[in-house]
């Protein structure tokens, strides 16, 4: 049986505080995407559909130690599915807890064509540093750039640079790795020196400025595929030109 693809989503934000609206401004954000979508469901402890006639209130009852709960769309044969997470300062840059917004989709046509304005939505709604939407596959590739020991490699099994911790960031707007979607905040890009209107040219042809003055950049056409050797050309280039994601070298 061969296992459904999907996108993850994840933005980092600011910490949630008391009586927070972002919660609501991503749930809003998504349907608002994504039309005929709708969140009003949570999940019980085995995992069925509990329907939420109330799920703004619920949601502002129940948005807790820096998140919110799953809610999701009810559909098991088409899930999608939000919620929030606190990560700590121990493990976020610059020693502060961040919102850490986690959204899992599937991976077809339609949310292809709906992706970058889905990212956009939970980005912004959230007030975010930055984040990404990338393949399922996304985790265990980046994983291995992570750079663990002063001594240990320079590149990664594919090639890639490695990446420092994002605990080891001076700054929350750095982005820590590139996805196949990158919300970049006006804080973040302009970290990162982006946009440069001749070295970020073919960038540009599949970027979208958001309303915060933030960027969504698209880095191939088709989702990140990293066993495909133009999209993984695609990402050494990236790379190479924003030295500064992942921390290897300070704006």
């Amino acid at each position: 049986m061969t296992m459904r693809r999907t996108l993850i989503l994840i933005v980092y934000a600011p910490a949630l505080v008391d009586n927070d609206e972002r919660t609501l401004a991503v749930i809003h954000g998504m349907e608002k995407a994504l039309p005929g979508l709708r969140l009003q469901w949570r999940l019980s402890a085995s995992g069925r559909p509990i329907a939420l006639p109330q799920r703004d209130a619920w949601l502002a009852e129940n948005t807790e130690d820096g998140g919110f709960p799953l809610v999701c769309n009810g559909d098991g044969s088409y899930p999608v599915t939000v919620n929030g997470g606190e990560r700590p300062g121990l493990l976020s840059p610059g020693g502060q807890s961040q919102l850490e917004v986690h959204a899992e989709l599937p991976l077809d046509e339609p949310m292809i064509a709906a992706a970058a304005a889905m990212l956009e939505a939970v980005a912004e709604g959230a007030r975010s540093f930055w984040g990404h939407a990338s393949p399922n596959d996304y985790g265990s590739e980046v994983a291995q750039q992570f750079r663990r020991s002063a001594h240990g490699p320079e590149r990664s099994p594919r090639g890639l640079p490695m990446l420092n911790l994002p605990e080891k960031f001076p700054a929350p707007a750095i982005p820590w790795f590139l996805g196949w979607l990158n919300y970049w905040s006006a804080a973040s890009a302009q970290a990162i020196g982006f946009p440069d209107p001749v070295r970020d040219a073919e960038l540009l042809t599949r970027a979208r400025r958001t309303e915060s003055g933030g960027w969504v950049v698209q880095l191939t056409e088709a989702p990140l595929d990293y066993d495909n050797p133009t999209h993984l050309e695609a990402l050494k280039r990236a790379y190479e030109r924003f030295p500064e994601i992942g921390g290897r070298s300070t704006p």
